[in-house]
């Protein structure tokens, strides 16, 4: 009976995953629910850093802590296999490794991998196809270069968190970093991009390249209008809490119960909001009569709209504002997400097995694919579970290579 598994985007593909922390695995396990065969290279006895980065742990199997959370959310579809490259033979398994991959992705310090012969130039030379994806905290060049980048510092650095946090003035004011370590998700994002269309053009052409992400880079691009609100109007933007700088109304309000978003982006949405709420006169007042009008009379549109909207609960208000059409949410605990009727339906949650029994629930890739959807099947995986077993298939190691180099420590 023929396999009845749909085939998968990456089938063939297979990558050397010299990274650690989020931005790098982060691409690396895109790659990997896509279909690509993901050798994750580890310190022997550590691993990834953040492995050791809770509490939360995963349960152990001998009643201690297993791997922290935080490494649970960057590297399902992986094979862990643990290689000290500081040492030339562990160096040398990481050059044959490379020689038998399409895409090797790193993200060390600018030229620390040059010592060991695990550079690009380096492995070009045993593998002129190959895609090599540096990542880094500000490139390959410039000024910066050196220095270590780490998400916060990105944040502040990129302008994201000048525009993130009450406005000065408010209660609480003062930039703030958003919830989750988005500068190195942008990052992980762009490099996936980039690595596939680097892929492409290997394939077309046998001719691999280096690819060069940073994180400040992928922050600065992330700024988007607020970027082009800078250029255009030639003034920094500044925090406007939950409010959006150029849509109003399109903020936070308080409820009779809690908070409720309202996110009204056009004429017909504010006239039937307007109608929904009791107050079907305020699109004609001179102050509202336009989003531009609106954006400039933000305080005097949300001074008339608080008492209005704290006047009944949130459930009640996203039955009406829904019912006419009029874009509006709750603001979600993480349970509360995972709760969700819709959220469950699109089945985002997964849970998945170690080999040795343990399980964890994970967020499921949010791609949608109708010919070659990503495929969940490898658990984030213990620390080295996968040495031999990888050495074996992909560098035909023998039972004395695997000895030789366990004796140097290499493995």
């Amino acid at each position: 009976m023929a396999d009845a598994s749909p085939p998968r985007a990456l089938d063939g593909v297979r990558v050397l995953d010299l990274t650690r922390v989020l931005a790098g695995p982060w691409a690396t396990q895109i790659l990997g629910d896509l279909g690509a065969e993901v050798i994750k290279i580890e310190k022997p006895g550590a691993g990834d850093d953040t492995r050791a980065w809770g509490p939360p742990f995963l349960p152990g199997v001998a009643g201690d802590h297993g791997d922290a959370a935080y490494y649970l959310a960057a590297n399902r579809n992986k094979r862990s296999v643990t290689i000290d490259f500081t040492k030339p033979e562990g160096a040398d398994i990481v050059r044959r490794l490379a020689a038998r991959c399409q895409i090797a992705a790193e993200n060390f310090k600018v030229g620390a991998l040059k010592k060991y012969g695990l550079d690009y130039a380096s492995l070009a030379r045993v593998n002129p196809a190959l895609v090599y994806c540096s990542i880094t905290g500000f490139g390959q060049d410039g000024p910066y270069a050196p220095r270590a980048g780490y998400d916060f510092l990105i944040q502040g650095m990129g302008g994201l968190m000048s525009i993130t946090g009450q406005p000065d003035g408010a209660a609480g004011a003062e930039p703030m970093k958003v919830g989750v370590a988005v500068a190195d998700l942008f990052t992980g994002m762009y490099a996936t991009a980039s690595i596939l269309a680097a892929l492409r053009h290997a394939e077309r052409t046998g001719e691999g390249q280096h690819i060069d992400i940073s994180l400040l880079d992928s922050q600065i691009a992330m700024l988007a209008n607020q970027a082009m609100n800078y250029f255009v109007g030639g003034q920094s933007p500044g925090r406007l809490g939950n409010a959006h700088p150029n849509i109003a109304p399109y903020q936070v309000f308080a409820t009779a119960d809690g908070f409720l978003i309202l996110a009204i982006g056009n004429e017909a949405q504010f006239k039937a909001f307007a109608a929904t709420a009791g107050c079907a006169t305020l699109p004609e007042d001179p102050r509202f009569r336009s989003n531009a009008l609106r954006v400039t009379n933000r305080a005097a549109l949300t001074d008339a709209l608080t008492p209005v909207l704290a006047a009944h609960t949130t459930g009640d208000w996203i039955a009406r504002l829904e019912a006419a059409g009029v874009p509006c949410g709750p603001i979600n605990t993480i349970a509360d997400v995972f709760a969700d009727p819709h959220v469950q339906a699109r089945a985002v949650e997964q849970q998945m097995t170690r080999g040795n029994g343990a399980t964890m629930r994970l967020v499921s890739s949010p791609i949608r694919m109708s010919r070659t959807p990503p495929d969940p099947r490898l658990a984030p995986p213990a620390l080295g579970a996968d040495t031999d077993a990888v050495l074996r298939d992909v560098i035909s190691a023998s039972d004395s290579d695997l000895a030789a180099w366990r004796a140097a420590g290499a493995i």
